[in-house]
């Protein structure tokens, strides 16, 4: 099989696949012949997306914090496509230094909810597809916060760490179903998400690269192309016997 023929035939859903990480994941996978359901929040951002990846892109406008809009999401993807054999759940929210005492329990919900929430409703109502087609793929998207935690992102290091923590558990749950379940931690990448850890009020865009590039021992942020390669090949039959897997792509800030 050529690398232009990783995922022929398959269908993918990609969730936060508006921007960021997410799009470029999309569209990697596109590029390697799936089928890509391009799930966002953003429905406007997710048909710019699926109109210019083309052909078997399809966008779907999805809340993945919410238990119907995942099950309207999956119910599309079938319907237009017949199956579901990868799904990279990407979506997230970052979280500005806040201390413990001063996080509201909104803010936290939301936090929990769109970053880890979001990828039980998810494999709940994908893996029954993956059961009944014989086996599937499952990416999901954590943080090296996950497992080495900064203070004052107490909250979306909690959803890093629970992303981990499902992820290894599916990964035995679902093993004898042939049904993989991978995580890859991502360092400080370079996406429009990446401003909202910091007060904008007090640290610019630029001056925020510069500082999260600082604590990479590689010396500079992680690109979205990074994590897309590391989705492809665990996406792909380049990862078959690959399962509950932590894979860090952090440029070495996880030693």
């Amino acid at each position: 099989m050529s690398r232009h023929q990783l995922l022929q035939g398959k269908t993918a859903i990609v969730t936060g696949a508006a921007s960021g990480l997410g799009h470029a994941i999309a569209a990697l996978f596109h590029d390697q012949g799936a089928r890509v359901i391009v799930a966002d929040l953003n429905g406007e951002a997710a048909e710019a997306v699926a109109a210019t990846l083309g052909g078997d892109a399809h966008a779907v406008q999805a809340d993945v914090a919410s238990e119907a809009s995942i099950r309207a999401l999956v119910d599309a993807t079938v319907s237009r496509f017949g199956a579901i054999d990868v799904l990279v759940n990407c979506a997230g929210v970052p979280q500005v230094y806040t201390a413990i005492e001063d996080l509201d329990e909104r803010h936290w919900d939301r936090i929990l909810g769109v970053n880890a929430k979001s990828i039980f409703l998810a494999c709940k109502h994908v893996v029954p597809h993956m059961k009944q087609a014989g086996g599937g793929t499952i990416v999901n998207i954590g943080s090296i916060v996950g497992v080495r935690p900064k203070p004052g992102q107490n909250a979306y290091c909690a959803s890093k760490a629970a992303t981990i923590a499902l992820s290894q558990s599916l990964a035995l749950e679902l093993a004898s179903s042939h049904i993989r379940v991978n995580v890859i931690n991502p360092g400080a990448a370079e996406t429009p998400m990446l401003g909202g850890f910091l007060d904008p009020a007090k640290t610019s865009l630029e001056d925020a690269k510069k500082l999260f590039a600082g604590n990479i021992p590689m010396g500079s942020l992680i690109q979205p192309d990074d994590i897309a390669e590391a989705a492809l090949y665990l996406a792909s039959s380049l990862s078959k016997q690959v399962t509950g897997l932590v894979m860090n792509v952090d440029g070495g800030r996880g030693v």
